[in-house]
């Protein structure tokens, strides 16, 4: 069992909890993720860690609500325990000091690209962040970026805060200014990580993308998270999750991550149904006591 020590809510549907797991914050590096369960029943969600204190023993998460397991995990509280968290998984970011690097966020994903953009700062590099969301609401850990970064670049679809475009706007404006980019990161949804792929492909910059979404076990036991790069069969969760972004079939991981897109609509609808079914019947029973 693992305790939550801390929780934040950081916009709709986003929280950061903080969570008891000594041996991990003692072993994680940039890149790692673990592989956690909230209940008997729920399912292994990957999740990137964000931060950690080793003297704390704790390890730093954002989670976003998108269907029913991890929306019941935004909903668990302080002091409250996931079943199991297993890690650190997977291989580090491969950190050097290259000169001018660009880290680029796209939702949630700056979560996972933070602790990336703060390794590289302290290998000795240029860091230029660029952090986008959908809306103001939606940006997340832009101060924190700021800490670890020379300059951060933030944009919103909708032009409410930053500039208004998406991040590979504000990439390929900051190619125009940076001539000699020696390395990107981008982590987000995958057409952004396509996208960025292809703005950076004709100047052959080296780009990295991370592929943690299509994983189940963590292991390489189930195959789930199989993806094909430079024409080899690869498992994100053991050989990634950062690939050179190149080299990845996207067309291919985009298609197979869509697979259970209905169903996974459909368990979340059911269980917020519930949720209300349960409100609703919490509120006759007080109206019942009071008459």
């Amino acid at each position: 069992m693992f305790k939550i020590v801390d929780k934040e809510v950081l916009a709709p549907t986003l929280s950061k909890l903080i969570i008891e797991a000594p041996f991990i914050a003692k072993k994680r590096k940039a890149g790692n993720f673990v592989i956690v369960r909230a209940t008997e029943t729920g399912e292994r969600i990957p999740l990137t860690i964000v931060d950690s204190d080793e003297e704390k023993g704790t390890i730093t998460l954002i989670i976003q609500a998108i269907g029913k397991t991890t929306t019941i995990m935004t909903q668990m509280e302080r002091g409250e325990f996931f079943l199991d968290v297993v890690g650190p998984l997977g291989q580090p970011t491969p950190i050097d000091n290259l000169g001018t690097v660009v880290c680029i966020g796209g939702g949630v994903g700056t979560a996972e690209v933070y602790p990336i953009a703060e390794a590289l700062k302290e290998a000795g590099n240029r860091v230029i962040g660029i952090v986008g969301a959908r809306s103001k609401e939606l940006v997340i850990l832009e101060d924190e970026m700021n800490q670890v970064c020379d300059e951060v670049i933030v944009t919103t679809d909708d032009g409410s805060y930053g500039m208004k475009g998406f991040v590979t706007d504000a990439l390929k404006n900051v190619m125009n200014d940076e001539p000699d980019i020696k390395g990107v990161y981008a982590i987000g949804p995958m057409p952004m990580m396509r996208a960025v792929a292809e703005t950076t492909r004709p100047q052959e910059i080296k780009t990295y993308v991370s592929l943690n979404p299509i994983m189940m076990d963590g292991t390489g036991m189930c195959g789930a998270c199989r993806v094909t790069v430079n024409g080899e069969l690869k498992f994100a969760c053991v050989d990634g999750p950062e690939f050179d972004a190149h080299k990845v079939n996207f067309d291919e991981l985009i298609a197979r991550n869509r697979t259970y897109e209905d169903q996974e609509k459909m368990s979340l609808e059911a269980f917020l149904q519930e949720q209300e079914c349960k409100v609703h019947d919490a509120q006759t029973e007080q109206y019942k006591y009071k008459d």
